[in-house]
């Protein structure tokens, strides 16, 4: 039989090429378990660890008791907490749904009946590190693919021109590239960060364009090194990385034709630009509604560098951000519905955890009114793809410091979004170590009574 890596050497080089890029997916990308709900996945990241009790998990039992300790023994939080504080802002019912939402939301709050808020999510630890690392990649410590990595493993792209999971920074948060790493599979499944600061691609994506040869002639250079990769794996037999790394290298090769134009939001019809151009972060929305419509299986926006959500001095520092976040989720929203990508494009909004309803005592002689870190509570949100939208799942107590009814863990969350891919999560595995390993770990539970 003629082996099929010799075949691929008699092949000349672009197609050359092609031949591996099909050769090297065909294995590791799969079929789906079952009919999939959604094909894609926006992932919104207010990194920092958004408020819950300030912005869609509503409790009156803080403005009754503000001022006072909390009931029951003294609860020990990360760092010195002091007496209950009520929210800076009103809450309100909006839709048929009559979910609240605060006000430093408003736009968001008119488009509730489209979310699912889940109120009852939890976490492990109180750090953002090992809560970053769990929420993006599954497991505390480092070195595991994250979840855009697992669902391109799974299901590759629907563009072969463009990668399968790209993620929008200005900068990098806490911790950087290991919350988009590939970790043990082949690099080929990495996120692709993109600083997406300014408008111009040529500013956007780095080196982009070749100023010394010709497409022709890169085309040329890539065929050679193909064919030295090629038969250097006949010599030593599979080497992953290897492999990962020629196909990285044909992705950005193509990639040069086909970002031009994808990465250049100025495309897009001026009314449609300006309900998006209001920050880094609302630009990046506008980029993700592109990148999907063009067939990129995740996209991750982090709202900025480091941890901008992470307010432990002046809570009321959460209404500038929620100003550029509102309005660009709400016109995402919009436009996934006018595209027909609304039912099968699952928006997940989230941090990495909550805010305590105490306020922080940071040890200074006049206490701030900022929130301290909450792991037992926090709200996410998820819209489309199969979501019910219009209702609350799950409660915290009175004061929304701790989940306490239909408790959502964070490997809950992972299972149900590969859920609505189309993945039993117990059953999509990487071999590696002499072990099979699973975004979810050894954990999770579909939440299915939010799927519709």
């Amino acid at each position: 039989m003629f082996p099929r890596r010799k075949f691929l050497e008699t092949l000349g080089g672009g197609f050359g090429l092609s031949a591996l890029q099909g050769m090297l997916q065909a294995e590791p990308n799969r079929l789906p378990h079952f009919t999939p709900k959604a094909k894609h996945v926006i992932f919104l990241f207010l990194n920092g660890g958004m408020s819950q009790v300030d912005t869609f998990d509503h409790k009156p039992a803080l403005t009754k008791y503000d001022g006072q300790p909390m009931p029951g023994p003294k609860i020990r939080t990360d760092r010195a907490s002091g007496t209950l504080m009520r929210s800076p802002w009103e809450f309100k019912r909006y839709g048929q749904s009559g979910l609240e939402v605060s006000e430093i939301f408003p736009q968001i709050a008119q488009r509730i009946d489209d979310f699912c808020l889940i109120r009852s999510m939890h976490t492990d630890n109180g750090n953002h590190g090992p809560s970053l690392q769990l929420m993006n990649c599954g497991h505390q410590l480092p070195g595991r693919p994250s979840m855009g990595s697992w669902l391109t493993y799974g299901l590759g792209t629907d563009n072969k021109n463009l990668p399968g999971f790209i993620v929008l920074c200005p900068g990098f948060p806490v911790l950087g590239s290991s919350l988009w790493s590939a970790g043990y599979m082949p690099s080929s499944f990495q996120g692709v960060h993109i600083h997406n600061e300014g408008v111009e691609p040529e500013k956007l994506i780095s080196h982009l364009r070749n100023s010394h040869i010709s497409i022709d002639e890169q085309r040329k250079q890539l065929g050679l090194i193909d064919q030295l990769n090629r038969r250097y794996m006949e010599r030593v037999g599979n080497q992953p990385q290897l492999e990962g790394a020629v196909q990285s290298m044909e992705s950005a090769f193509r990639l040069q034709t086909e970002s031009a134009g994808l990465f250049d939001i100025r495309k897009e019809p001026e009314h449609v630009r300006r309900r998006y151009d209001i920050s880094d972060f609302g630009r990046g929305c506008l980029m993700s509604l592109r990148l999907v419509e063009s067939g990129v299986r995740m996209v991750q926006i982090y709202f900025g560098n480091f941890q901008p959500w992470d307010h432990h001095d002046d809570i009321r520092i959460h209404a500038k951000l929620a100003r550029q976040s509102d309005g660009p989720i709400a016109a995402l929203v919009d436009d996934l519905k006018t595209r027909g990508l609304f039912d099968e494009t699952l928006i997940v909004i989230t941090g990495e955890f909550g805010r305590t309803p105490m306020i922080q005592n940071s040890g200074l002689e006049k206490l701030g009114c900022g929130r301290d870190h909450n792991p037992p509570a926090f709200t996410a949100l998820l819209a489309g793809g199969g979501i019910k939208g219009g209702i609350a799942f799950g409660a915290t107590d009175d004061f929304g410091f701790k989940a306490v009814e239909n408790k959502v863990h964070v490997h809950d969350l992972h299972a149900t979004i590969l859920n609505q891919l189309g993945f039993d999560h117990t059953k999509l595995t990487y071999r590696h170590a002499g072990r099979d390993f699973r975004l979810t770990d050894v954990h999770g539970e579909v939440v299915k009574s939010i799927i519709a």
